[in-house]
């Protein structure tokens, strides 16, 4: 059963930060990366119930944040 999600901060304990190469990273816990391409699926299916759908919104909301943050982290690491 997928978890309601108010707003993407109720993730806060699925985040890690894993060195990747030269840079550290922010990443999802295995869990939510699992949870997030089942999501994903499921939504190709057409089968998402209604709190899927606000499930999979918080979880793309926070990786794109932490795609903006990770890009901007390699970015300065690569101008040093």
């Amino acid at each position: 059963m997928i978890p309601v999600l108010d707003k993407p901060s109720s993730l806060i304990h699925e985040i890690r930060i894993e060195k990747v190469g030269p840079w550290s990273l922010f990443k999802f816990s295995d869990g939510l990366q699992d949870q997030m391409e089942m999501l994903l699926e499921k939504k190709k299916a057409g089968a998402l119930t209604i709190e899927e759908v606000g499930a999979l919104e918080a979880i793309g909301e926070l990786d794109r944040i932490f795609t903006h943050i990770n890009a901007m982290v390699a970015a300065e690491n690569g101008n040093q």
